[in-house]
């Protein structure tokens, strides 16, 4: 999940997967374990658990009482390793267990999106990252299979952060994982390993991610270097098994913030087969996005329809008022608190518990929610980001919450609003 920084550059607006025709429906040589495109894709985000994000969990970062453990980076260095330790193992236990799982698919959903960091599977010297993380990747692949569920492995954060998100694991003004040649060959390990763990298990695990949003905007230097390495993650990952026997693992690529039009031609089939782009779009990241009007938010979503090969990954959340969610101690572009932004409205009332949330406002999430649903389903399906956030925060944004609050309804085939969209 992007955060200000390239929505701030970008000004974007929803988050769009795009699975590349010739990766998936003309692909002959491999078969992934989730029929994509004669089935839609319904899925949530498990974003928060296994890379930290402050404004999924902001109790886990005030309870440090340092202001300036703004990442899992800073989480590790700037308190007591016992402590840390304590709180991450209490986090992993407790923010999911097999019971969102079944949850999840007893709500007709069908995918899982699991974020992980490089450092869940190998720490350098001098890096303050705490690991315990796999053995949860694990149980959510078990979790998954117990359940019907389908997981995409997304790696979330690389060595030198390949964004400088804090949802890197290390916040920071500019990257330096695709300046490094030792970052990017220390990322490729991580993505062999990761392959190798589910190699003969795609009937669960169909989809791996060699990384998530690395800064293409910054230059031709992070794209020369983004290019290169989607080369060898296709190898990493369609090739696990040290021969010329394939996996039947889809991957998934991101686009680094450009246009699709740049990436016509890139890893194309016959040389490349079973590859999918991901292209992430927002609505609540740029002052433009949260001056508008409720109305226009539904028409953008309207508008976001077509492609018979598009998966997409959104929220129903109409602002960045969510606590923490441009960064911890950040404001929001929404009431005016984010440096260079002015007053749309008060966030009272837009984020935090779904009990704050007026009449109007709920149907409005709903409304809001099934427009992009029904957008989205005239292609592959969807990806909400995310299932859940901790209680009572950013509401707005939890599949959980909208089920509990009656804007998502109980079956995601269910039309509240028929005519949404027309």
């Amino acid at each position: 999940m992007p955060r200000h920084a390239a929505s701030m550059l970008l000004g974007l607006a929803t988050a769009l997967l795009t699975i590349v025709s010739h990766g998936v429906r003309a692909d002959n040589a491999i078969s992934p374990g989730f029929p994509y495109g004669s089935q839609k894709v319904r899925g949530v985000n498990l974003g928060g658990w296994l890379v930290l994000e402050p404004w999924i969990t902001p109790s886990l970062f005030d309870a440090t009482g340092n202001d300036n453990i703004v990442d899992e980076w800073t989480f590790g260095q700037l308190q007591s390793r016992s402590d840390a330790e304590s709180a991450l193992q209490n986090h992993w236990n407790t923010f999911y267990t097999e019971a969102d799982f079944a949850a999840i698919a007893a709500a007709g959903l069908n995918h899982v999106r699991v974020p992980i960091g490089y450092w869940a599977f190998e720490v350098g010297p001098g890096e303050p990252f705490i690991q315990g993380q796999l053995p949860y990747l694990q149980k959510a692949v078990t979790w998954a299979g117990n359940h019907g569920l389908k997981v995409i492995v997304d790696l979330h954060g690389a060595p030198g952060s390949q964004n400088g998100f804090d949802n890197s694991g290390q916040k920071m003004s500019f990257p330096h994982w695709h300046s490094n040649a030792t970052n990017v060959a220390r990322t490729s390990a991580v993505i062999q390993t990761i392959a190798g763990m589910f190699d003969t298990n795609t009937n669960v695990v169909p989809v791996i991610a060699p990384l998530n949003e690395p800064a293409g905007y910054d230059g031709s230097d992070v794209l020369s270097v983004t290019r290169q390495y989607w080369l060898d993650s296709y190898g990493n990952i369609r090739f696990p098994f040290g021969s010329s026997q394939q996996s039947n693992t889809l991957v998934l690529i991101h686009d680094a913030f450009q246009s699709l039009s740049y990436w016509n031609g890139f890893m194309t089939a016959p040389d490349h087969q079973g590859v999918a782009l991901d292209t992430h779009i927002y609505q609540v990241f740029s002052n433009s996005d949260v001056a508008q009007s409720q109305q226009d938010h539904i028409n953008s979503a309207c508008g976001q329809a077509g492609g018979l090969g598009s998966v997409r990954s959104w929220s129903p959340a109409m602002t960045d008022c969510a606590k923490y969610l441009n960064g911890r101690g950040v404001g929001a572009r929404y009431d005016g608190s984010y440096p260079g932004s002015s007053y749309v409205g008060s966030c009272t009332g837009m984020s935090g518990p779904a009990s704050s949330f007026s009449a109007s406002y709920k149907t409005f999430l709903g409304k809001f929610w099934e427009a992009q649903v029904v957008s989205y389903e005239s292609g592959a399906g969807w990806i909400q980001w995310l299932w859940k956030a901790e209680d009572g925060t950013a509401d707005e944004w939890s599949y959980q919450a909208g089920l509990s609050n009656g804007w998502i309804p109980s079956n995601p085939t269910t039309r509240m609003y028929s005519n949404i969209c027309s």
